[in-house]
């Protein structure tokens, strides 16, 4: 099965000098990872992430990823019909 996730906006604010590439990185692992070991719903549907989880402005790019993966993965269950 084949799950397409489209980000349209990620803002992050207080996060300054972030490493963007080790961020996506470990994003896409863990949302990949969740999706094939959780799913993501049976049919296709949007679902919006308004509110990420708190993680503290000092996280490393792999936990704020990790975390930012987690929301999105949770909003697509809740999203799911």
């Amino acid at each position: 099965m084949d799950v397409t996730v489209e980000i349209g906006e990620l803002v992050l604010t207080g996060f300054d000098g972030i490493n963007r590439d080790k961020l996506l990185a470990a994003f896409e692992h863990e949302l990949t990872r969740l999706v094939t070991e959780r799913g993501a719903g049976s049919a296709a549907y949007d679902a919006e992430v308004t509110r990420a989880p708190q993680v503290p402005a000092s996280a490393s790019a792999h936990r704020l990823g990790t975390a930012l993966a987690r929301s999105v993965h949770s909003g697509l269950l809740r999203g799911a019909p």
